[in-house]
């Protein structure tokens, strides 16, 4: 992506410097048009493919043991704190008896603990142990470093068009990642895949 397109596709804010593309031309409903999804789409695949790859990679740094799927019920945890097995179970889309097993993998290796859930004596509450967090950190690194690497070269009007368009592709608010918070809160090496964070309440 060059600065060109960023330039002759969007326009900068004058007070936040934001690039934002332009939504409300109408588009030529042609043959070139089609085409040109269909190599969107292509992109995108490819895109993806591309982030479960890392993401298998960071699995792997993560602990050799493991399956992938188990690295995701970590991350999930490490996302939205403690929560019931049946609550991460179904936030990360796996039946429960798949996700009970990949459970008792990450307590046996000291990365998950469970604890009695105080607002119902009967349940159990899954969390990051000091070590399950700091292998999770170790994974998000590496992986935050391969993606860093991939836009080294890229200009700030390229990062924040590229920005613009994908929050328009997937729906999310314009405002999103720009509060002031932490850096650690918009880094890279921090970023964990977007479940649903109803799933994440638990009774107290």
């Amino acid at each position: 992506m060059s600065t060109n397109l960023a330039s002759s596709s969007a326009a900068k804010a004058p007070d936040d410097g934001i690039v934002i593309s332009h939504p409300g031309k109408t588009p030529r409903n042609d043959g070139r048009r089609a085409q040109r999804i269909r190599a969107l789409g292509a992109v995108l695949n490819a895109l993806v493919s591309q982030s479960r790859a890392l993401t298998a990679q960071a699995a792997v740094t993560f602990h050799a043991e493991l399956q992938p799927a188990a690295f995701h019920i970590a991350l999930w945890l490490n996302a939205f704190g403690p929560a019931k097995p049946s609550a991460v179970a179904q936030a990360v889309g796996m039946d429960r008896s798949a996700a009970s097993r990949l459970t008792r993998e990450l307590v046996r290796l000291g990365l998950i603990a469970t604890s009695t859930d105080p607002s119902d004596r009967r349940s159990i509450v899954l969390s990051l142990t000091v070590d399950g967090r700091r292998q999770l950190e170790g994974a998000m690194q590496a992986k935050g470093a391969t993606f860093r690497q991939r836009v080294a070269s890229w200009s700030e009007e390229d990062l924040l068009l590229c920005t613009d368009l994908l929050r328009r592709l997937i729906d999310v608010p314009a405002d999103v990642g720009l509060d002031p918070a932490p850096p650690s809160e918009h880094d890279p090496e921090k970023w964990v895949p977007v479940f649903r964070k109803d799933h994440a309440q638990t009774k107290r």
